[in-house]
C-alpha cells in the first residue's frame, strides 16, 4: 500500500460509517476484502470500514495532506 485515507460516508442507520480508500504501490495487487479483514483484526468493530476501495490516486493539497473534503464529495456523488 502506498497511501490510504479513511472518510465518513452517509449511512441510513448509523448516520455515518467509514470508507477506506487505498492507493497501491505500482505493480502491487490487493484484495479489498482481505484489507478489510486485516483492519478488522486490529481496530474496534465500529471503526472497521464497511467498504475498501482501491483507487488510482488521492487528492493531495499543497501541504502534502489528503484532501478529505474532496474525497467525501466524490464518494457521495
Amino acid at each position: 500500500m502506498a497511501l490510504a485515507a479513511a472518510i465518513g460516508v452517509p449511512h441510513p442507520k448509523w448516520d455515518e460509517r467509514p470508507l477506506l480508500l487505498v492507493v497501491l504501490r505500482p505493480g502491487h495487487e490487493a484484495d479489498p476484502e482481505a484489507l478489510k479483514a486485516h483492519v478488522a483484526e486490529r481496530v474496534a468493530k465500529w471503526w472497521t470500514p464497511d467498504e475498501v476501495r482501491i483507487v488510482e490516486t488521492l487528492p493531495i493539497g499543497p501541504t502534502g495532506k489528503v484532501l478529505k473534503r474532496e474525497l467525501r464529495q466524490a464518494a457521495t456523488s
